[in-house]
């Protein structure tokens, strides 16, 4: 039994959008690996993979240091799920 409740089946709501601002800034997922150097977070090339392919969940610091090495708001990776919760 899996403890980790999904929002519309999906680990995490930010994956596709993260990957489409990662191409758009022509970032392979090694050079994306700067937000350890950048923001102070590590992200192992595997988990930002894994966040785009909805195989897992983002920690906060992580959400952070994405959006900070992408140079976009936070809010910018939430753009999918408004229509979903805004009535």
């Amino acid at each position: 039994m899996s403890l980790i409740i999904k929002f519309y089946g999906n680990m995490n709501v930010i994956g596709k959008l993260l990957r489409k601002y990662r191409i758009e800034k022509n970032l392979s997922y090694l050079s994306t690996l700067f937000i350890s150097k950048k923001a102070s977070i590590s992200i192992h090339k595997q988990c930002l993979y894994d966040i785009e392919n909805n195989r897992r969940t983002v920690k906060d610091y992580e959400l952070f240091g994405i959006a900070y090495v992408l140079d976009i708001d936070v809010n910018d990776l939430f753009k999918d799920i408004k229509n979903k919760i805004l009535l």
